[in-house]
């Protein structure tokens, strides 16, 4: 017999995390009025949603040719990639270097130094140390980006804390790295994010491709837009009038425009994190997150009473232990296959050891809560740019493990943006593959055949 009242209690804690599509209007209407803010020179310095300007201002066209390299630098590892384009041939080879924490947190000459050494190296191994090499550069640290090929270290993350390149060109830190080797003929024409990456990297065989998304373990959006509408652009106003924008979208809701949305939870899980106040609408949707949000409400139906017996409270109350991909795990489960995965997590990982086929039950919707807001907030945003391009046919690039991974994440992301965007808009979801390495290269190559049709060498 089905427990009808606490059916109904476990209800009234978690409908807050149903969002429904009028809210979810509201939250476009908040987002683009906070994309207009960030593209007003007036209004920019103020702004939570930057909208920086990337200077890449053309897509792939399919005519590419010639070998690039890509670097690869957001972690302790960072890869060097030969990419090698014959139309939409794409040849790769790639190497991973490790970055010694010694290298990491010494001197910037010290860092550069040693990619400039693996640069060499795989150079060497590919018989390509006396030929002039064009290099595209992902740079997955925050930056201000002054230029396709100049771009200032804004702070470091990650465990990085080489002194002497927060404000410094990274481009020029390369390029006088590899100068002072002598021994290699390398230009670097680009540098960009991994956003920008996986819209390059899936522009090259979907010519429709206007937008890139990371859902990851962070959150972030890029999208082409019109010069016309970007007051902050400094460079030539000349043909393509277009430019891709890096929106940094993570930070939107960081002036509170998104508090009627955000439940205690979410404002608990923003207290203990390690940028308070900063990254809310991230917060409410990233690979980093959702497993703590889904923590808080498995712990408040304990504590009730409502799971497990009442057992389980000294588990379910550990921070960060309910990790976003149990959040994955339980929800491709089935229960006809009597909750395996849900128990093994419960069980196994978590130690809790009075489970039930009702609790198993809960748990999965729970997490199918969590998971199904995720993808509805992101599918706002998302529906807001496609409006705001409002082109007939649009392909959004897409990457990150959060939705690489979630069993149904792409098909709850489609189907709200289908009900969220203007009549007649017509878009499809695409998995990139390896935007850092072969996007990054493909901006390289793009930034050569435009100079080429200008006349520049």
């Amino acid at each position: 017999m089905v427990d009808q009242s606490r059916d109904a209690r476990i209800e009234s804690i978690v409908e807050e995390l149903k969002l429904s599509d009028d809210k979810l209007r509201t939250v476009m209407e908040k987002m683009l009025s906070e994309m207009n803010k960030g593209l007003c020179k007036a209004t920019n310095p103020t702004a939570t949603v930057k909208m920086y300007p990337t200077y890449v201002r053309a897509i792939p066209d399919g005519t590419e040719k010639g070998s690039y390299l890509a670097l690869d630098l957001g972690g302790t590892n960072f890869r060097v990639l030969l990419i090698k384009l014959n139309g939409p041939e794409v040849g790769i080879e790639s190497k991973i270097f490790l970055i010694p924490s010694a290298v990491m947190t010494g001197t910037g000459v010290q860092l550069f130094d040693h990619i400039a050494e693996c640069i060499a190296k795989f150079l060497s191994e590919h018989g390509l140390s006396d030929k002039n090499v064009h290099l595209g550069f992902t740079f997955s640290f925050p930056c201000k980006q002054e230029g396709l090929a100049k771009a200032r270290l804004t702070t470091w993350t990650k465990g990085f804390s080489a002194s002497g390149v927060e404000g410094e060109d990274i481009v020029q830190l390369l390029q006088e790295a590899c100068a002072r080797r002598g021994d290699m003929d390398v230009e670097c024409v680009a540098v960009i994010n991994d956003t920008v990456g996986a819209l390059m990297s899936c522009a090259h065989s979907e010519r429709n491709c206007q937008v890139g998304l990371i859902l990851g373990t962070g959150s972030n959006a890029c999208y082409m837009e019109r010069l016309s509408e970007v007051e902050l652009w400094d460079g030539d106003m000349n043909e393509p009038k277009q430019v891709i924008i890096n929106m940094e979208w993570g930070a939107f809701g960081d002036n509170n425009c998104l508090d009627f949305v955000r439940t205690d939870y979410d404002r608990k899980v923003d207290e203990q994190s390690i940028n308070p106040s900063n990254q809310i609408y991230e917060k409410m949707m990233s690979g980093m997150y959702l497993g703590e949000i889904a923590r808080y409400y498995l712990e408040r139906l304990v504590r009730d009473g409502l799971l497990f017996d009442g057992h389980g409270l000294k588990e379910i109350s550990t921070p960060n232990l309910f990790y976003t991909k149990y959040v994955s795990e339980i929800e491709s489960d089935q229960p006809r296959d009597d909750f395996k995965a849900t128990k093994n997590v419960l069980l196994t990982d978590l130690g809790i050891d009075h489970v039930t086929m009702e609790d198993c039950k809960y748990v999965q919707y729970v997490c199918s809560l969590v998971s199904s807001r995720a993808a509805h907030l992101s599918a706002a945003g998302i529906a807001t740019i496609l409006n705001k391009v409002n082109k007939p046919n649009v392909t959004v690039a897409v990457d990150g493990s959060l939705y690489r991974f979630h069993p149904t994440f792409k098909d709850l992301m489609e189907k709200k943006i289908s009900q969220l965007v203007k009549p007649g808009l017509k878009f499809k979801l695409m998995l990139s593959e390896d935007g850092s390495g072969k996007g990054a290269a493909l901006v390289a190559a793009v930034a050569c055949r435009i100079r080429g049709e200008k006349g520049i060498e």
